[in-house]
Order: C-alpha cells, then sequence, then structure tokens
C-alpha cells in the first residue's frame, strides 16, 4: 500500500504541475494568434491613414506659379494671369513682371487667390537674373 500510495501522490503532483503550465506548442499556437490580429489592426490603421490623407485638400501656393516662371529664360514686363485648371479648381493667379536692374533682373509678383470671393490665399515674391529678357521699363527699352 505504501508503494500504492507514493505512485498516485507522485501522480497527483505531476498533473498538478502540468497543469499550471503551458507547452510549447500551446505557446507558439497563442503567439502566431496575437500577430495575426495585430498585423490585421495596423493593416487597417495604415489603410486608414492613406484614406484620410486622399481626402485632405492641397493647399495652393504661389510656389507653383514661381516654379512655372523660373523655368523660362526670358522674361517679358507685364501683368499676367491665369488657373490652376484641374489641380486646384476655383482659384485663380497673377503675375507682374517687372525690371528692377538694367542688367536684367526682374522682380516677379504672384498672387493667388480664390475666384468666388476674391480672397487672396497666397502671395509671393521672386528676384530673376534674365539677361536675354528684353530691356524693360528701366532702361526704357535700350541696351546698355
Amino acid at each position: 500500500m505504501n508503494s500504492g500510495s507514493r505512485h498516485s501522490e507522485h501522480g497527483i503532483a505531476a498533473a498538478r504541475r502540468g497543469a499550471g503550465a503551458f507547452t510549447l506548442v500551446e505557446v507558439m499556437i497563442a503567439l502566431g494568434i496575437f500577430f495575426m490580429a495585430m498585423f490585421a489592426i495596423l493593416g487597417l490603421v495604415a489603410t486608414s491613414l492613406r484614406s484620410a490623407r486622399a481626402l485632405q485638400r492641397q493647399p495652393v501656393d504661389a510656389g507653383m506659379v514661381a516654379a512655372e516662371i523660373s523655368l523660362t529664360n526670358k522674361l517679358t514686363e507685364g501683368l499676367e494671369t491665369g488657373d490652376f485648371g484641374e489641380l486646384h479648381r476655383g482659384y485663380e493667379w497673377s503675375r507682374d513682371i517687372y525690371e528692377v536692374g538694367t542688367n536684367g533682373l526682374f522682380q516677379v509678383d504672384m498672387i493667388v487667390q480664390r475666384r468666388s470671393d476674391g480672397a487672396v490665399e497666397s502671395k509671393l515674391s521672386i528676384l530673376l537674373f534674365r539677361p536675354e529678357s528684353p530691356q524693360g521699363s528701366l532702361s526704357r527699352g535700350r541696351l546698355q
């Protein structure tokens, strides 16, 4: 009896010890489920952020007009106007080009405004050195 009770006590202790711990297979399955859930949540967050970014209104900036005028080698004094087409509906731009130095230095003042109420959205002034340009009002059209 003594040996039988010893085996049964040993078996109960082993069962108690095994009931409180997880096996390696159980831990691996739990980690797999956890990471699948985390990647699914991260995927949803990334998709939501991408959608929110696409819905944001892109700001209209006079820098777009400046980028266009900076590509030319020759400037002519005067006032020019235009719009942004499909890119920014409801906005228009104007730029005033005038000579500020007899050596081909021009100042370009740009304004972007809403077409509906004329509210100014953005202003920018830049200086451009374009010696190949026709002489302006400062040099009175004469070559120096």
